[in-house]
């Protein structure tokens, strides 16, 4: 069948293939192409069956209308323009460019030398010409059709002080799980199976963050050792789900996914990687914005613009600063929350977001600026990964309201405390409370910062008390990659053992540091698997590992640690004092009871001299907070780094009598209720806590 473009002058204010019911329209942004191709497909895309210039530009936007065509139409783009490297120029005729816009995505990357725009091994590098076609080896854009029935489905927006976040991996959480369908295993229906969902919410999970989802290939060295991108955070399609997710061809697979999760009360947060492409350096393949509009979408060299800006690691940059650029940026946004029904994103490498024309992080930024001010997103969850790879790209409590942020800081305050390290009390004091000294400013929140103990980078929970060093062999990088400095101790042995002292000691330092994480004002955010003791192997860099290393083991579904994690979770449910918005200041209101309160064991308060003792390893804290017609909700904390010691309850605010709701040095009866009075004793490396009677 022949198609060709409609002589009316139609034209849409949406990019990407739209169909409108009786035809589609394409559009596409190019400031500095001369001319632009629509090229169709067969149904399997390897035959290109019609190559048609797009007849209409209006302010650097290319479209045509065609009549007829229908959902199900594979496409592509070609941009004719100037080869000018050194002038930021890379348009090559011979390469198939991947529509920026697709909703679908055909077909995998198959990696072949003509997929560069120039000729590799040539002597002129980037700055010479390839001439030969790259379509058999691309993939290809699929015309949609938006409609699904979202009926009985409803945004959750569930508060932060209510929120509870796990971060999983589509294929890593369900590939190994006993109770998932093998065929449905890797893919987002596995996900949204009941074995999946039924974990979740006996767990009592609220918010489930999914790493990248979004279109990424492989990488070609990577395929080339055998290796696969896992992780996903090369994206190439911004607005398509990932192909190798769906157990079929349809992305409506996502949308039956999201409301499955929602009718269980549980949100959908994505991880999204709007600072670079797959599409690497100058070096790299032309795969779509490369060759659409270098210039345009790429941060280039200020002192040469052959050569990118690289500020996140990968060889390129996004150039958000460019308005059309950021409008891709925030039509993605805008589509996975009105079309797809997300609840909100997690910013990989958010500081490259924030950076101006100049390359500075401003934090009032256009994109931020442009967030907050859209009624659509302004109103979903907003993290960011507060760093990047470039001058001045740590900006941990640097990001401006409503975005909350990862906070490392957190991660390794914790982890150090529990391992020992003197001199830590003032610093797990402020991880409990929230982070003040990053966060409290600007009128942000107690929510603002997203606590963790570990992430899809770095060692799971299991293996920070497995492993004193990486395990990374397994990645072909002769353990070079990944982060040395992991504040990880083994305990005794390094990696697996069957010595039972060792094993108690590192389930008690598991139970610690969760009782930490489900204590602590913030939002608290648990790894996929930790629950269940999910190891590794000592590997805190699975980027490439799509295989029993980086999937979730989930032989612990019977260990007791599971169990506990659900009582510490349950347990900041119940309790309003350590679910705040604001920060607290421990000013005595006008009855004279306060809201917060440190302690010595000895029951005094804490002095600057105890808070600069570097032997001191045990802290009590007091929290308190009215509760609607029931009283307030006042709680005693005491961690305790060190040895067994004695700590006397605190007088305050009138409290008559105390009992101790959970103790993590008692093993299986963690959170058995007792009756506390005067000075009690709390073991040595554990986590007590009791609660006001009256």
């Amino acid at each position: 069948m022949s198609y060709s473009f409609s002589e009316l002058d139609f034209m849409k204010p949406e990019l990407g293939a739209e169909f409108t019911g009786e035809g589609t329209h394409f559009a596409v942004f190019s400031a500095h192409a001369e001319q632009m191709e629509l090229c169709l497909f067969s149904e399997d895309g390897r035959e290109e069956t019609a190559r048609l210039p797009l007849p209409k530009r209006e302010g650097d936007i290319w479209s045509g209308y065609i009549a007829g065509l229908k959902p199900g139409t594979i496409y592509g783009y070609r941009a004719h323009g100037p080869y000018d490297p050194k002038a930021g120029h890379r348009f090559n005729p011979n390469k198939l460019l991947l529509d920026p816009y697709a909703k679908q995505i055909l077909g995998e990357i198959q990696w072949d030398d003509a997929l560069y725009g120039y000729r590799i091994g040539d002597p002129a590098e980037d700055l010479s010409f390839d001439e030969r076609d790259s379509a058999p080896f691309m993939v290809k854009g699929v015309v949609q059709d938006p409609d699904f029935d979202w009926a009985g489905d409803a945004a959750i927006r569930r508060q932060w002080t209510e929120t509870i976040i796990y971060e999983a991996h589509v294929r890593g959480m369900t590939m190994t799980h006993p109770g998932v369908p093998e065929e449905l295993r890797g893919t987002f229906m596995g996900m949204a199976s009941d074995p999946i969902v039924e974990h979740l919410v006996d767990l009592g999970i609220s918010a489930i963050e999914l790493l990248p989802i979004q279109y990424f290939p492989d990488d070609r060295y990577l395929l080339e050792k055998n290796l696969r991108n896992y992780w996903g955070y090369q994206t190439l399609g911004f607005f398509s789900p990932q192909p190798r997710f769906l157990s079929g061809r349809a992305v409506t697979e996502f949308k039956a996914m999201v409301k499955r999760f929602h009718a269980a009360g549980i949100e959908v947060i994505m991880d999204v990687v709007y600072n670079h492409t797959a599409e690497g350096s100058e070096r790299g393949p032309t795969l779509s914005f490369r060759g659409l509009d270098n210039l345009s979408y790429y941060r280039l060299s200020p002192d040469d613009l052959r050569h990118s800006y690289d500020t996140t690691g990968t060889g390129n940059t996004v150039n958000i600063a460019h308005p059309m650029v950021l409008r891709m940026v925030l039509d993605s946004l805008r589509y996975w929350v009105g079309v797809m029904h997300v609840d909100g994103f997690r910013f990989d490498l958010a500081s490259t977001l924030g950076r101006t024309r100049h390359i500075e992080f401003d934090r009032d930024g256009t994109f931020f600026d442009a967030i907050r001010q859209d009624p659509m997103l302004s109103g979903v969850k907003l993290i960011a990964e507060p760093w990047d790879v470039g001058d001045g790209g740590y900006q941990v409590g640097g990001f401006p309201h409503p975005f909350r942020e990862w906070n490392d800081k957190y991660r390794d305050d914790v982890r150090r405390f529990w391992k020992g390290d003197g001199g830590l009390v003032s610093d797990i004091a402020a991880r409990l409370t929230g982070s003040a000294p990053q966060f409290n400013h600007s009128d942000r929140g107690a929510t603002s910062s997203i606590n963790l103990l570990s992430a899809h980078d770095g060692f799971t929970l299991m293996d920070t008390v497995s492993y004193d060093g990486k395990h990374n062999e397994a990645n072909g990088e002769d353990n070079r990659d990944g982060h040395s400095d992991n504040h990880s101790h083994n305990m005794g042995a390094e990696g697996p053992t069957d010595d039972q002292n060792i094993l108690s000691a590192r389930d008690r330092r598991r139970r610690n540091m969760i009782a930490t994480l489900m204590l602590s004002q913030g939002v608290p955010m648990l790894l996929g698997g930790d629950e269940v003791g999910n190891s590794q192997n000592g590997n805190n860099n699975v980027y490439c590992q799509d295989n029993e290393i980086g999937w979730t083991d989930w032989s612990g579904l019977d260990d007791p640690f599971l169990a506990f994690c659900k009582g510490a979770i349950a347990f900041r449910k119940s309790h309003p004092a350590l679910r705040q918005e604001r920060f607290l200041t421990g000013d005595a209101a006008e009855d004279g009871t306060i809201d917060i309160a440190w302690y010595k064991p000895g029951g005094a308060f804490m002095d600057d001299g105890a808070w600069e003792d570097g032997n001191l390893q045990a802290l009590g804290l007091f929290l308190s907070k009215p509760a609607n017609g029931e009283g307030p909700d006042q709680l005693f904390i005491v961690v305790n780094a060190g040895g067994d010691c004695q700590v006397k309850l605190p007088e305050v605010n009138g409290i008559k009598a105390w009992k101790r709701v959970l103790d993590t040095g008692a093993e299986d009866k963690a959170f058995a209720e007792h009756p506390a009075e005067g000075a009690v004793m709390v073991y040595g490396a554990s986590v007590a806590v009791f609660e006001a009677l009256g």
